[in-house]
């Protein structure tokens, strides 16, 4: 439980990678290096994940950040954010003050990899804190419509970036800027829970990628 003193700190933002890690030329490995307010979550087993081991070491994150929270993740690490908001108690989950979801993959989809289909099914429980989804028209992983589904279950706004791939290091974002206003948002507490899902925002155009890092 958190006293009030510490819910006026700023938040943290914890860095949760998903697949394989976030390596050199990842927005969320240039926010790391680059934003003195960001950290990243050590998850383990990084190209064999296992669910559980993920929820544990988000919620060990959590805990030790001693004040609010805004999770970034990206591809499986959404679905690892998921199912610890779903399976953890108010007194954990109120310390976030967001969470910025990127090309959360579909877990579900039939012919899913193995390492991606260990966490089916996805959670689709209303998440308890403000969040925001990012998607793909053309993420190999997760189809629009599925994205939009995620978003509408977990009561988060939806951003639907045009031909970005599976946004990540291939997809040539740099330091994402658009991606950063979104989190500053969160941080400053401009997003509210159960806001309407947005109408789809689109962006220049860029080559499309298959790689989940």
């Amino acid at each position: 439980m958190l006293f009030e003193e510490d819910l006026r700190r700023s938040p943290t933002c914890l860095i949760v990678p998903g697949l394989g890690n976030s390596g050199p030329g990842h927005w969320q490995t240039i926010w790391e290096q680059e934003r003195g307010d960001c950290t990243r979550v050590e998850l383990g087993c990084w190209d064999a994940p296992v669910r559980n081991v993920w929820i544990g070491r988000i919620d060990q994150a959590v805990r030790a950040a001693g004040g609010p929270v805004v999770l970034v993740a990206h591809s499986l690490g959404c679905v690892a954010v998921a199912w610890w908001a779903g399976l953890l108690g108010e007194d954990v989950t109120s310390r976030v003050a967001g969470a910025l979801l990127v090309a959360p993959p579909d877990a579900d989809r039939i012919g899913s990899a193995d390492v991606i289909a260990r966490f089916a099914p996805t959670p689709l429980a209303p998440l308890p804190f403000p969040a925001i989804v990012v998607a793909s028209s053309d993420d190999p992983y997760c189809r629009p419509h599925r994205a939009e589904e995620m978003a509408s279950a977990w009561l988060a706004d939806l951003v639907m970036l045009e031909d970005h791939g599976h946004i990540n290091a291939a997809t040539g974002l740099g330091r994402w800027s658009e991606g950063q206003r979104l989190l500053d948002r969160l941080m400053e507490g401009d997003v509210r829970r159960g806001a309407t899902p947005r109408a789809p925002v689109t962006q220049t155009a860029l080559p499309k990628h298959a790689t989940m890092r």
